[in-house]
């Protein structure tokens, strides 16, 4: 079981990641709300990780923090979310905005990101919400998208437009929403991180 790695920071593809480490090259899918706090490419970061293994897939999922990963590894044991929709969860919320949601029984917010209805919603909070005081509890922290982002500018604007399309598709995001969102919030010399947390938000309120 891979558990962190620590490494440095070669790509970013949002929602995936390249970190080398000893040589070797690990493409780790990551929620936003942990690859916001990466900074820039060729630095060294570290990445707490869990492992998941399929018939017809191997992937690595990559977290900031053991709070998050732990959160991840809680969401994907509820009934009907898979590590795709906990990926979406993670990265259209942080880990700290989750809790809230389960513990004030937010389903609304909740079912604002893409593939959550009702159903969804009220059973992540029924089977997460008596596991609250035993993960806030021993946890170090959830990470926070609220803090300022440390990324490079891109300097096209239409590349930087198609990656940013590109990674809410694959968080789960229509098309169409994904390209709406990302043309409304998009600013000249925007990071790609700034430009994905901005229409995340974005569609979230449609």
């Amino acid at each position: 079981m891979i558990g962190r790695i620590r490494g440095e920071l070669i790509e970013k593809q949002p929602p995936l990641v390249l970190i080398e480490a000893y040589g070797v090259g690990y493409e780790i899918l990551t929620p936003m709300s942990s690859i916001y706090h990466l900074g820039e490419t060729g630095k060294e970061v570290i990445l707490y990780t869990h492992f998941v293994v399929r018939e017809d897939l191997q992937q690595l999922y990559g977290f900031s923090t053991k709070s998050d990963r732990r959160l991840f590894q809680e969401l994907i044991k509820v009934n009907g979310i898979g590590a795709k929709m906990a990926l979406a969860i993670l990265s259209g919320m942080d880990g700290a905005t989750l809790v809230h949601c389960i513990d004030s029984k937010d389903h609304a917010l909740l079912c604002s990101i893409p593939g959550i209805g009702k159903k969804t919603a009220e059973r992540i909070v029924i089977e997460l919400k008596d596991k609250l005081d035993k993960l806030t509890g021993e946890m170090d922290g959830f990470s926070s998208n609220i803090t300022s982002i440390d990324g490079a500018a891109l300097t096209r604007k239409t590349d930087a437009s198609s990656e940013a399309v590109g990674a809410l598709e694959a968080l789960g995001y229509k098309h169409k929403d994904a390209q709406s969102a990302v043309k409304k919030v998009q600013k000249e010399g925007q990071s790609l991180e700034e430009t994905i947390k901005l229409a995340l938000q974005m569609a979230q309120k449609r």
